[in-house]
Formats: structure tokens, C-alpha cells, sequence
């Protein structure tokens, strides 16, 4: 349905960031928010990736972002705010812990799920009866809000399934002509999209996890669950409770490998696995941590332009990885390789954020490594 949308606009770049004169980035943000009230759709950076922005009140607008991303009617849209106030035209009510979890996290890459107000129609919320709201803390996604005077619906600004996007250039590449307006603010700094916590439930559920970790929301909840979903070895089969949970994400073009368990059997995989994939002549990708970098460098024998590193930091600095992972992949698609290996991490802290979109990305093609000796994918 998106395809039919190609071509359409013209599509604008407007920088918004700091180097920005002050009178000017207003009256960009005025003509973006001008853009969102007639009902149209504008990217904007959030501190966790660009979104795709429409007026969450407005079904026909939003109707418009599955068109355009290609996206599934049934994975719900985030809806962002710019202050409190405007939660109450978002949630029919405000679950006890919304303050508490508020306080902590608000402005920040935390989303709630809560009871949907009629004001925001099923179209938003993938026909669910509950929404998913968030303050950011990117002052051009709140500004934005504020000039568009509306709460505004917003998933990541990528065509459905590709790396989301942490750069304007990366938004540019799926949306020219689909859409009038990129506004670009610079990089993102978190790099995943926010954590999912469903507040209906008692305990409280992370649904998507993100820029808030498990082990933040315990120190302020106590107890908190995952869902099952979270770290599945396979596609969610059913209703999707929450963005990113049931269908394939972040995924680049060339098929995709996650190597996961020990780090020392992860190496030796790898490098099996690269050796016999280089021999029979692939552009072969690495993303790999830079201890495994340095250990399959040991080994792997030179091939030139065959082989494409991306070493997005230590094993030890999973935040590293978060920033790094969606631009990596998206960095593989340019270099045109014909395959990719990642390896994976701890499930633990920042780290489940990542093995969360890494098992989407490769499509649930999970390679688990434990000794003896990994013989071969």
C-alpha cells in the first residue's frame, strides 16, 4: 500500500539542531506543526530514533503512517507528549504508578501502556483499548508537539522491517517522496527505540525493552516482569500488545546470522563460519564486539574489500552497541555485502535492548554457541 505514495511530495530537509538560529528553527517548527494539524506527516528526531509523526487524534492521519511505512494495521502506534498535562486527553484513566514512573523517567525513552481515551481512535492503537504514551526528552520532538498543538502518533520514520533510523539521511533513504518533511536534529543519542512497560498489569510489564533498563524500573517499582516476547526465539504469533513485538524488524538486506553464548565459542564460531563463507568468494560483513574483533583478526585471513568490519564498542558497554547497531546495519545495505554475521551479548542491562532488536534483525536465524567446537552453520 506504501508503494502507491512514492513520488507524491517533494520531500524537505530542514535542519532544527543548535547551529540553527533561534528565529529560524521556530518557524520551521511552526511549519511542521501546521503540517501535522492539516493532517499531514513530518519526521523529527526523539533521543532514541526519528520518528514518523501524525496527530494521534486524527484516524485518518495516522491511517497514513501504515501507508507510508508499509506497516501492518495491527502494531500500535507510540504517541508522544510534550508535558503531563496532555496525558489526560491521551489516557481514559492513570494507573497509580503512571506519577511514580513519571517522576523517574519522564522526559525520557520510557513508554506506558494505559487505558486508550476515546479521543485517540483504534486506527492509532492497532485496534487495541489501550495506548502507548511517552514524554520524550529531545526538546524538537516536544517542541513539535506544542506547535502542532495535538498529541502526536509516532513510530520509528523507516519503511516497516528496515534498520530504524537515527540519522535525517537515514530517514531520507525510505521516506523521500513519501512524505513533505524531514526535520533533521542531528544523531539520536540513545540509538534503540524506548522501553515498552504496560502499567494495566499488576506486576507492571515490559513489553519492548529500551533506553530504560529492567534493573532502573525495579530500583523504582520493585517488582516488574518481562514478557515472554521479549527475548523469543521466534516471531510473536497473535495480537502485538506493544510496537516491535510481533513482526520481523531492523532487518538489512543481506540475511543475517546472530551468534550467541560464550564468548570464546562465539569467536571460533565466527571464524569458521567467515572462513568457509570467504572461500566460496561472499562479501561477507562482521559486526562483532572489539574483543571478538581483535581475536578473529588473529585469524581470518586478509581479503581486501571481501570483508566489511563494524566494531560498534566493547562487550563490556552494551549503551555502546544500542547507539551503534540500527547505523551499522544500515551501513552493511550500502556496502552492498552479500551476508552478515553479529555476535551477541549479555541479555542483561542495556544489553536485552539489544539482543531484542538483534534476533529480529537476523530474522531469528540464531547461531548458539557452546563448546565443544562449533563444526559449521
Amino acid at each position: 500500500m506504501g508503494q502507491e505514495l512514492t513520488g507524491r511530495f517533494a520531500t524537505k530537509v530542514l535542519p532544527v539542531g543548535a547551529q540553527v538560529p533561534p528565529d529560524e528553527r521556530e518557524r520551521v517548527l511552526q511549519q511542521a506543526g501546521e503540517l501535522i494539524r492539516a493532517g499531514q506527516l513530518v519526521a523529527f528526531p526523539t533521543e532514541t530514533v526519528y520518528g514518523l509523526g501524525a496527530d494521534a487524534t486524527n484516524a485518518s492521519a495516522t491511517r497514513q503512517i501504515f501507508a507510508v511505512k508499509g506497516r501492518p494495521a495491527d502494531n500500535p502506534l507510540i504517541v508522544h507528549i510534550e508535558r503531563w498535562e496532555r496525558l489526560r486527553q491521551v489516557a481514559a484513566s492513570l494507573p497509580p504508578l503512571a506519577a511514580t514512573l513519571a517522576d523517574a523517567f519522564w522526559p525520557g525513552p520510557l513508554t506506558m501502556v494505559m487505558p486508550r481515551s476515546p479521543q485517540i481512535p483504534l486506527t492509532t492503537t492497532g485496534g487495541l483499548e489501550t495506548v502507548a504514551v511517552r514524554l520524550p526528552s529531545h526538546p524538537v520532538a516536544r517542541e513539535l508537539i506544542a506547535a502542532a498543538d495535538c498529541p502526536i502518533a509516532a513510530p520509528s520514520a523507516n519503511r516497516s522491517g528496515r534498520p530504524s533510523p537515527t540519522r535525517a539521511q537515514d530517514v531520507y533513504e525510505d521516506m523521500a517522496g513519501r512524505i513533505p518533511l524531514i526535520l533533521d536534529g542531528g544523531e539520536c543519542s540513545v540509538g534503540v527505540e524506548s522501553t515498552v512497560l504496560d502499567v494495566t498489569t499488576s506486576p507492571p510489564t515490559v513489553l519492548r525493552p529500551g533506553g530504560i533498563t529492567v534493573e532502573m524500573l525495579r530500583r523504582v517499582l520493585g517488582e516488574v516482569q518481562v514478557d515472554p516476547a521479549v527475548l523469543a526465539l521466534q516471531p510473536v504469533v497473535g495480537p502485538a500488545r506493544s510496537p516491535g513485538m510481533k513482526y520481523r524488524h531492523y532487518a538489512p538486506k543481506a540475511p543475517a546470522w546472530l551468534f550467541e553464548g560464550e564468548p570464546a565459542a562465539v569467536t571460533q564460531a565466527m571464524a569458521a563460519e567467515a572462513k568457509r563463507r570467504l572461500d566460496q568468494g561472499e562479501r561477507l560483513g562482521l559486526l562483532v564486539c572489539a574483543e571478538t574483533a581483535a581475536a578473529l583478526k588473529e585469524v581470518l585471513p586478509a581479503r581486501g574489500d571481501q570483508l566489511v568490519w563494524r566494531v560498534p564498542g566493547s562487550r563490556q558497554h552494551p549503551e555502546q552497541l544500542a547507539h551503534a547497531i540500527f547505523t551499522l546495519l544500515r551501513e552493511m545495505d550500502r556496502e552492498q555485502v552479500e551476508a552478515i554475521l553479529i555476535e551477541g551479548v549479555p541479555a542483561t542491562g542495556m544489553g536485552l535492548a539489544v539482543m531484542n532488536r538483534l534476533r529480529k534483525a537476523a530474522g531469528y536465524q540464531i547461531v548458539s554457541c557452546h563448546r565443544p567446537a562449533y563444526n559449521g552453520a
